[in-house]
């Protein structure tokens, strides 16, 4: 299948979920967007959002519409999910979380330079303990992408207690920034590489939690 039947294949299995799924988030969580005229359509981003809840991925996909196809970065474990499978098949880049190596960096970098919009959560899992990785910091410097913050706002218990108790969400789309604006928001910012990408990750964290 050539590359433009396979996008317009892709395009139209998205635009089916989307078509599908945007009555029943609208109705079980009153969906809001906002901040949906900070993206710019001849731009490239990352987005990157908290992990709270596997509702997240479907949420942040009605929150950018049909035009705006993201590739996620998920983990490869999900394919063990017959619903997940073929969605997960289309639509992201997987990856082993828990061992990493340099396959999975390997496709991570090629679908960053292939796709407009990549999705990664940096905690890598709906685990409330987790602590962000700071993958997207080396991502977003290899291949010279924005980085777009979007928090997804609960007002009440999220992930919803089921099956009546879904809260309103608002999903906020802020500003996009690059890595050296983020550099600079840092007086001090370490000289190890390693160091320097977790004080990054935090910071970007904490950007998230504002927008």
């Amino acid at each position: 299948m050539s590359k433009w039947l396979t996008n317009l294949f892709r395009n139209s299995i998205y635009a089916l979920v989307i078509i599908l799924l945007e009555p029943l988030l609208l109705i079980l969580f009153r969906l809001r967007v906002r901040g949906k005229e900070m993206l710019d359509a001849k731009k490239e981003y990352i987005i990157v959002a908290h992990h709270r809840s596997y509702w997240d991925i479907p949420l942040i996909v009605i929150a950018f519409g049909m035009r705006n196809r993201i590739q996620f970065i998920a983990r490869e474990g999900l394919k063990k999910n017959p619903i997940f499978r073929p969605l997960l098949h289309l639509f992201s880049t997987t990856i082993d979380r828990d061992n990493f190596n340099g396959g999975d960096f390997r496709r991570v970098l090629k679908t960053l330079r292939k796709e407009r919009l990549i999705g990664i959560f940096p905690e890598g899992t709906t685990r409330a303990e987790a602590r962000a990785k700071t993958g997207v910091i080396h991502f977003a410097k290899l291949a010279h992408k924005l980085i777009l913050p979007v928090h997804l706002k609960a007002d009440g218990t999220y992930p919803p207690h089921y099956p009546f108790r879904f809260p309103r969400i608002t999903v906020s789309i802020g500003k996009a920034i690059s890595l050296p604006e983020l550099e600079s928001e840092i007086s001090t910012l370490p000289k190890r590489s390693s160091e320097r990408a977790t004080v990054l990750t935090e910071r970007l964290m904490e950007r998230i939690e504002a927008t």
